[in-house]
């Protein structure tokens, strides 16, 4: 802006566009995330549903054994015991294995009875009865049951000789139970009871599809509950996303309102400072339009001339903190007049940087009166130390100085000022800034002389 109403860029103040842009991206990866523990929780549902099926099949598996073991048991006790065991023995005769065949046989799924004596003799059997008198091997699980005295029961196959007359009845698979035969507190002998396990299996098989399926079902309603509660998350993460998005909208542009207000304080503040001096008017539009020229040649970026827009056009409003006395003086300051007005550029820079979207425009004004032979101030900065936007602007201010009348110093003219600008290289300004200033000034003359149609021309730097 070189005159008429101050007029800064319009950007979307960065905070709060990253702002939205993290929230957008936080949105984004919830709703991936919660899709993706959708998925993963049907497959842990899905596992946690066959180990638990797999669990309740088994142990109904062993409880359906375990039952029929008991009843098988306790049946053959009520029978057979009654006609084989006489004054704690076992006893073996024609009437008695005759009543005991007679009682076994009412039991339709009973497929054969044996009775060991402890020494493995087998001493009576419902079928084959040739075998009654021979002893075998003891087998682990009857050896068991005469050692501890406790029943035991198993899903078995046929293969064993002493098994080979159940093993012509066509029945493959059984229920093998082996129960003790105790009389006065010692076991003096073992039923091994075979029973046709196909009612047994059928069973079990009906009582493992209604636990597969229940399972299925809760597991299944479990993971409908999940998918709604995350739908329902979903929808209500989306829903006040678009209210946050409007709302961040809504604060974006009352940020921007905010700031242009700032802004304008900032601006009326600069005017009342040029207010004071009615020679200095204009300086500070003189001073930014110059320290543009140059930071143009410099080959700037943007966001560097915004700072430098800013620095030139407030480079002095920490003269608002000098008195009028001071600063409206016609005659040559004193020692401690000139001690204040050297704060003005502290003051200044300590006034900007109240507002966020000048920060970058504060060292600029805090040091534009550095020098590069480091006898500048506030802060005595030299060479390299110093801002390459403060010098532009100390420049720019020390040439509107120069061509400006004032009541204490006539102005120089453009030849009278080169020269000034072409010996302050390497002592006042920086040679960098000073080279430029002159390319500028080449390309543009008018620029540089606000009084002159087209200004003198420029000697070569």
């Amino acid at each position: 802006m070189y005159g008429g109403g101050l007029k800064f860029p319009s950007a979307q103040p960065d905070t709060v566009l990253v702002a939205r842009l993290t929230m957008s991206e936080l949105v984004s990866r919830s709703v991936t995330l919660l899709r993706a523990f959708v998925l993963l929780s049907a497959l842990i549902l899905a596992s946690g549903a066959t180990v638990l099926g797999s669990l309740l099949a088994d142990a109904l598996r062993g409880q359906a054994v375990d039952d029929a073991k008991r009843s098988l048991a306790q049946y053959t006790n009520a029978v057979v015991a009654p006609a084989l065991v006489r004054r704690g023995t076992l006893v073996v005769g024609e009437e008695r294995v005759a009543a005991a065949a007679g009682d076994i046989s009412d039991r339709t799924d009973v497929v054969s009875v044996k009775v060991w004596r402890a020494d493995g003799t087998l001493a009576w059997t419902s079928l084959g009865r040739e075998r009654i008198g021979r002893r075998f091997p003891l087998s682990h699980h009857l050896e068991e049951v005469l050692r501890s005295g406790e029943a035991e029961g198993k899903l078995e196959d046929l293969h064993d000789a002493e098994d080979a007359a159940e093993a012509d009845v066509g029945v493959a698979d059984v229920l093998e139970v082996y129960a003790p035969i105790v009389t006065r507190g010692e076991v003096i002998g073992a039923y091994e009871i075979y029973a046709d396990a196909r009612p047994l299996e059928a069973s079990i098989a009906a009582r493992r599809r209604v636990i597969w399926i229940a399972t299925a079902l809760v597991f299944a309603a479990l993971w409908g509950v999940l998918v709604l509660l995350v739908r329902s998350a979903s929808t209500t993460l989306t829903r006040q996303t678009g209210l946050l998005r409007e709302r961040s909208k809504g604060l974006v542009a009352s940020y921007r309102r905010l700031e242009e207000s700032a802004l304008e304080a900032v601006e009326t503040l600069n005017a009342t400072v040029e207010a004071k001096d009615p020679y200095t008017a204009g300086h500070s539009l003189r001073v930014q339009r110059i320290a543009l020229a140059v930071g143009e040649e410099l080959g700037l970026a943007q966001k560097d001339l915004d700072a430098l827009r800013f620095a030139g056009l407030f480079h002095d409003i920490g003269k608002i903190a000098v008195p009028d006395s001071i600063l409206t003086k016609p005659g040559r300051l004193t020692a401690a007049e000139y001690e204040t007005i050297k704060q003005h550029p502290a003051e200044g820079a300590r006034i900007v940087a109240k507002f966020s979207r000048l920060g970058a425009a504060v060292p600029a004004i805090r040091h534009h009166h550095e020098r590069w032979d480091g006898r500048g101030y506030p802060d005595g900065l030299a060479t390299g130390e110093i801002p390459l936007a403060a010098a532009v602007i100390g420049l720019a201010d020390a040439w509107d100085a120069m061509t400006t009348e004032r009541p204490y110093q006539r102005a120089l003219n453009l030849e009278e000022a080169f020269a000034e600008i072409r010996g302050g290289r390497g002592t006042q300004f920086a040679p960098q800034v000073v080279d430029a200033f002159f390319r500028a000034a080449r390309a543009r003359p008018g620029e540089f002389d606000a009084s002159a149609a087209g200004g003198a021309e420029v000697a070569a730097g």
